[in-house]
């Protein structure tokens, strides 16, 4: 995550801002710090998942654990899965912002996702959810 030409490195401000950032109704991102204005301008979210915890019980898939930058962690709600053809979505912040899987959260991902009836599906917890094609980052 970058903040005026410069990456934020430190595990806890990057938690601090994950958990202050706020959409604008005209689409932007915002952190307030001690009445400070805080913009951000990513590409297409600022919040991205880089690795997984998983739950794996006799070879299944269980539960899921999103683990972002920063060390900010929540369980994946697999109903919000979404994906654009080349990239995954889901949403954190109890549905509030869309967040992107890296490349290393993917890959530790692929073993369980399969596909069901022509689309792209996740097998979790004995039931399988679909990719769904939507674009999760669209503006609200």
């Amino acid at each position: 995550m970058f903040h005026d030409g410069t990456e934020i490195v430190d595990p806890a401000t990057l938690r601090f801002f994950l958990l202050a950032l706020q959409r604008t109704p005209d689409g932007r991102w915002l952190a307030l710090c001690q009445g400070e204005r805080n913009w951000f301008e990513p590409a297409d979210t600022p919040f991205v998942v880089q690795r997984l915890g998983l739950r794996v019980c006799d070879g299944r898939l269980d539960g899921v654990e999103l683990r972002l930058a920063g060390d900010y962690r929540e369980p994946l709600d697999p109903a919000t899965l979404e994906q654009d053809g080349a990239q995954l979505f889901c949403r954190v912040r109890k549905g509030a912002f869309p967040a992107r899987f890296g490349r290393i959260a993917l890959q530790q991902l692929a073993p369980w996702i399969t596909e069901e009836a022509g689309c792209p599906a996740l097998a979790l917890g004995g039931r399988r959810y679909r990719l769904s094609a939507q674009r999760a980052t669209a503006p609200p």
